[in-house]
């Protein structure tokens, strides 16, 4: 909340962190949480170079394997974790088909979205909420925070004022990016989504698995490729499956237990054990 000296308006310094850990406490560290994140940078980046000048048929193969590893690791993971993950992967596929074959923000090798990228957008956003309640993460927040806000700002920066390549979007997406950081109600994930996106954005773009056009199609903006605040894209795609999987998960729960209790249909008792709608 905003407070009065002399006259003026002062917003408190304390207002940016309220979502973020609090200092001084001992979080604990999960292995699990670790190897989920090294696991996915590792992947993204064998995928994305093999991808380069896979044929079509390589490319469906990477697909399979994608969605074997999304469900392995989902396999450990609360119902929470596991309905967001659905709901990450199910916004970011329309999301795709939407920027990149209809609108052409950017374009893939084979002008399509390839069958690797919805369950990659699963595994990388299960990396940002695994790296978000590391142990690591919660006890640096703020230092993570802050190289972050300064990197990217100097890559946004670097964009609109010596790139070679104007990237006008770039420094648009970083002030979303900083919104999303400042007022969002999980920052850490968002923080963690920056690192991992922009590990695959680089990869992806320097080895030629997609590229960003030059100019936006919708604002008519330079961009660079990639843009230096694309991490903003990812986070609205976070927000999105935190959001919403609460409603799901009641929704889905709701209509589980009435055809259960009051049509007893037994195929979807496991399913309803599962959700915890009936014992």
């Amino acid at each position: 909340m905003p407070r009065w000296r002399g006259g003026s308006c002062e917003f408190g310094v304390s207002s940016m962190w309220r979502y973020f850990p609090q200092r001084g406490v001992c979080y604990p560290h999960a292995r699990r949480d670790y190897w989920i994140a090294a696991f996915t940078f590792f992947c993204v980046a064998i995928c994305l170079i093999i991808d380069a000048d896979a044929s079509l048929a390589r490319q469906n193969a990477l697909g399979v394997c994608a969605w074997v590893f999304l469900l392995s690791l989902l396999a450990g993971e609360s119902v929470l974790v596991r309905v967001q993950v659905m709901i990450a992967v199910a916004f970011a596929t329309v999301g795709e088909h939407f920027a990149s074959p209809y609108m052409e923000g950017y374009i893939y090798r084979f002008h399509n979205v390839p069958a690797y990228v919805p369950p990659g957008h699963g595994m990388v956003y299960l990396t940002a909420v695994a790296l978000a309640r590391s142990g690591w993460f919660q006890i640096h927040a703020r230092w993570i925070a802050g190289f972050v806000v300064v990197v990217c700002g100097a890559w946004s920066l670097w964009g609109v004022t010596g790139a070679s390549r104007g990237d006008a979007i770039g420094a648009l997406l970083y002030g979303v990016f900083l919104l999303f950081l400042f007022n969002g109600r999980s920052p850490l994930v968002y923080l963690a989504a920056f690192f991992i996106t922009s590990w695959l954005e680089l990869i992806g773009t320097a080895a030629g698995t997609w590229r960003w056009v030059a100019i936006d199609p919708v604002l008519g903006l330079p961009q660079g490729n990639p843009p230096s605040g694309v991490a903003a894209w990812y986070c609205l795609v976070d927000a999105v499956a935190i959001g919403g999987a609460p409603y799901v998960i009641t929704a889905v729960q709701r209509g589980i237990a009435g055809l259960v209790r009051l049509r007893r249909w037994v195929p979807l008792k496991p399913l309803a054990l599962v959700l915890g709608v009936v014992k």
